[in-house]
């Protein structure tokens, strides 16, 4: 079980699931160096927002915000979501991701990520009926309006019923 498994499993004792994400990741040293912080999260925790201040931290030589910024303030948030919204009876994993940069970032940028109860249930019908599968999701970095996306990040997310997983790992669903 890694480190923010067992913060997470002691810390939902504590504290609401939502509360415990967005801080959770705010505090957490591998998301404070991307610069983007979780604004808001529902209670459902079907819903995330964040924001990718511009600053003296994430600036490129050209005055905008560095890709790897763009990158990795969202990398981690779907595969984390999903694996808090199904359960602990599936393995989730990132497993490719594409970033297109559209135009260049010289202002706060901000990023939802959502899943829907439909959604849900459609994976774990999936991976009922096939043992493991793969999903994409898309997120966009936009301006405070929303009016203009400076860059597009696509996550394929791999999902395995655990049981399946750990028999693949061990040569017997060969």
């Amino acid at each position: 079980m890694s480190f923010y498994k067992k913060i997470a499993d002691l810390g939902t004792r504590l504290f609401k699931k939502k509360t415990l994400f967005k801080y959770g990741f705010n505090l957490s040293p591998m998301y404070r160096r991307s610069t983007g912080r979780i604004t808001y999260v529902s209670d459902d925790l079907l819903y995330v927002r964040i924001k990718l201040p511009i600053s003296y931290k994430n600036r490129n030589y050209v005055n905008s915000i560095f890709g790897g910024s763009l990158f990795s303030a969202v990398d981690p948030i779907p595969m984390v979501q999903l694996i808090n919204l199904i359960g602990n009876d599936y393995v989730v994993w990132d497993k490719s991701a594409e970033i297109n940069f559209r135009r260049p970032a010289k202002q706060h940028l901000y990023a939802d990520f959502t899943y829907s109860e439909d959604e849900l249930e459609e994976v774990k019908r999936r991976v009922q009926e096939d043992n493991e599968i793969e999903i994409t999701k898309t997120t966009q970095l936009k301006d405070a309006g929303g009016d203009k996306v400076y860059c597009e990040v696509k996550k394929v997310i791999y999902v395995a019923d655990k049981a399946y997983f750990k028999g693949k790992r061990n040569g017997k669903n060969q």
